[in-house]
């Protein structure tokens, strides 16, 4: 199969793009993501493999987010 080979779609409709439907968790309600998301990250916790960040922590992340903002992104 040569470059050019790959570049082209992928369908049995003679070359022409079709829209695939969502699936799995991009097809889902987001109340229903949320709540799986919520599930994830409660037993992240329980287990002891979620970060939770100290006030130090979140004071340098701030502080390094503010320093690489221009004249632009200040509010």
């Amino acid at each position: 199969m040569s470059l050019q080979d790959s570049n082209k779609p992928r369908n049995e409709h003679d070359g022409a793009m079709q829209r695939r439907s969502p699936r799995g968790f991009a097809a889902m309600d987001p109340k229903r993501q949320r709540e799986i998301a919520s599930l994830g990250g409660r037993a992240a916790h329980q287990s002891g493999h979620a970060h939770e960040f100290t006030s130090d922590e979140a004071r340098a992340a701030g502080r390094k987010r503010h320093a690489r903002s221009g004249p632009a992104e200040q509010r």
